[in-house]
């Protein structure tokens, strides 16, 4: 038998490192309420803990819905992992059986992931020199000209987060739910880079490869359970026709 290398935490045992940082942000404050009403755990593995590699590793390959929110290297955790782990257990309420089929895995993913420009542009105007913007700030920059855009593109992009933060949610959750989707029921490769031409031209499309992309489609294809059902159908809906689609998540799945 396997001896239990991993420490549970309840999120009391875990330090937010910088949740001052987000005081203007209603929504993160909501998101720490949903991830105390229903218990988030967390964990590091035992003696000396994870290097910050190993716990990537665990946590791209090994996470599932209903399982540890994030194995961490140290008991600490930043208001956007907070808000991304939060999502997550929110989404899988929200859609019940729907959040373990292959539209449930990606729609939750794309939201998770699509928060982080909302909050670039939220905390651009108050905080300009927090950790999430310094990390995250030059990654999407990188990744953009990485795929031919050029220095006033960029600058363009993020003017688009801090101008219209609840619009750039919406169309870069929508653009990583669409291609994800698309992609994992791609049966070649041919199929898959024409999924990725049609949206070569998307507003947000020089961001999708800043995402861990092949881990959701071989997670989700390796995974999930079932078929899509209404729960993910009614989500999927409703969040493309809202006017502000963050307001609608914090309503209905908050």
């Amino acid at each position: 038998m396997v001896a239990a290398v991993l420490n549970r935490l309840p999120l009391s045992d875990v330090e937010l490192v910088d949740l001052d940082l987000y005081r203007h942000v209603a929504e993160v404050e909501l998101l720490l309420g949903f991830a105390k009403k229903h218990d988030l755990t967390f964990a590091t593995v035992d003696e000396d803990g994870p290097a910050e590699d190993e716990a990537r590793l665990l946590n791209l390959a090994f996470w599932h819905p209903g399982g540890v929110a994030e194995i961490l290297d140290e008991p600490y955790l930043t208001a956007d992992q907070l808000a991304h782990n939060a999502w997550h257990a929110a989404a899988e309420v929200a859609l019940g059986d729907g959040a373990k089929t292959i539209e449930g895995l990606l729609l939750a993913e794309a939201v998770a992931s699509a928060f982080d420009v909302y909050l670039v542009g939220r905390l651009i105007g108050h905080h300009p020199d927090a950790p999430f913007l310094e990390s995250q700030v030059p990654a999407m920059r990188d990744a953009a000209l990485a795929a031919g855009r050029s220095e006033e593109d960029v600058e363009a992009l993020i003017t688009r987060f801090v101008d219209a933060p609840e619009t750039s949610f919406g169309q870069l959750w929508a653009l990583l739910y669409d291609v994800s989707r698309a992609l994992a029921k791609a049966e070649n490769a041919e199929a898959a880079a024409a999924v990725l031409r049609a949206e070569r031209d998307a507003p947000l499309a020089p961001l999708l490869h800043h995402y861990e992309l092949p881990t959701w489609i071989l997670f989700a294809r390796a995974y999930a359970e079932g078929t899509t059902t209404p729960s993910v159908t009614k989500a999927e809906t409703a969040i493309r026709d809202a006017d502000d689609p963050v307001r609608w998540l914090c309503d209905n799945w908050l």
